[in-house]
């Protein structure tokens, strides 16, 4: 996470994103760690609370195009699913969430001052509405697609398969069905040059096993990853996420010492959220918005 929060700035430091970003985080985890806690003794309380939880974000989103709602929905998503399997373990996820927060607030002014970018101005992000309507709509199909994959794993699998969720959560985001898939298949992409780079560097740590190794490996895999983020041919946000991936599965690999099959199970489980939530949501708009809109448009004729 703090890592995704350092190379999402851009140009100058601006205070309010670096410090806005790591409170809003901790205040949402913070929240629904706690709704979880409260409710989890009665699993349809919960369930009524995190269906709406659901919805609401996506809605948002569409309607204003704030950010705010993916923050949302990472809460939701991150601490019912681990809320449910083990309330141990999702106390422990979300202390780390809130030292990566703290550790957010420290390292991004330091990183800006040890290396002053060239920019002087701060970047401005425009927020767009969606602009296809039916927003009320929409967001109830993405909500009702995550809501059965979190349910999913409520009930079925465990909290291994967290990243099913995660990954359909990025790519629900997006307004248009071009844009799904375009996601979809960007963010497999990102996982899987992550999981290489991953299993490259570790590869060469096994030949020489000191820790001063495997800092300047991941030194020099974050360093490529940040020279593709601006000269890359895929969008920036690919190279961004394949550098966070390349971290989490190191330090998975290391303390699992399995890091093929932490890769390929990584893979797998991102392909199967990100298309699996692409194919559903398309398939229910094409039901329920493509054809009201084809027997209006009869209607009129």
């Amino acid at each position: 996470m703090t890592v995704g929060l350092m190379a999402g700035m851009r140009k100058a430091f601006d205070i309010k994103k670096a410090i806005g970003g790591p409170v809003a985080m901790m205040v949402v985890i913070t929240l629904f760690s706690t709704i979880v806690s409260l409710t989890r003794p009665m699993p349809a309380v919960l369930l009524v609370i995190m269906a709406p939880c659901c919805i609401f974000p996506y809605y948002l989103i569409l309607r204003t195009g704030s950010p705010i709602g993916m923050l949302i929905l990472i809460g939701t998503v991150l601490m019912s699913v681990m809320g449910m399997h083990s309330i141990m373990v999702m106390e422990l996820m979300r202390d780390a969430f809130i030292e990566a927060s703290i550790a957010a607030l420290g390292i991004i002014p330091v990183l800006y001052f040890l290396l002053p970018a060239a920019a002087k101005d701060n970047l401005i992000e425009v927020y767009q509405p969606d602009e296809q309507g039916q927003h009320l709509l929409r967001a109830v199909i993405r909500g009702a697609v995550l809501f059965g994959l979190i349910f999913w794993l409520y009930t079925v699998v465990d909290e291994s398969s967290l990243m099913l969720a995660v990954a359909a959560v990025f790519v629900l985001v997006f307004p248009t069905r071009e844009k799904l898939w375009s996601e979809a298949l960007e963010r497999t992409f990102a996982t899987a040059l992550g999981g290489g780079l991953a299993l490259l560097i570790l590869g060469l740590f096994t030949l020489v096993a000191h820790l001063s190794v495997l800092v300047i490996l991941i030194f020099l895999g974050g360093l490529f990853l940040a020279s593709r983020m601006i000269s890359g041919r895929a969008p920036h946000m690919v190279y961004q996420f394949a550098f966070s991936v390349m971290i989490a599965l190191i330090v998975g690999a290391l303390a699992t010492n399995a890091p093929l099959d932490s890769t390929v199970s990584r893979v797998f489980l991102t392909l199967v959220g990100a298309v699996g939530a692409a194919f559903l949501t398309s398939l229910l708009e094409a039901l329920l918005i493509d054809s009201q809109k084809r027997t209006s448009k009869t209607v009129i004729e």
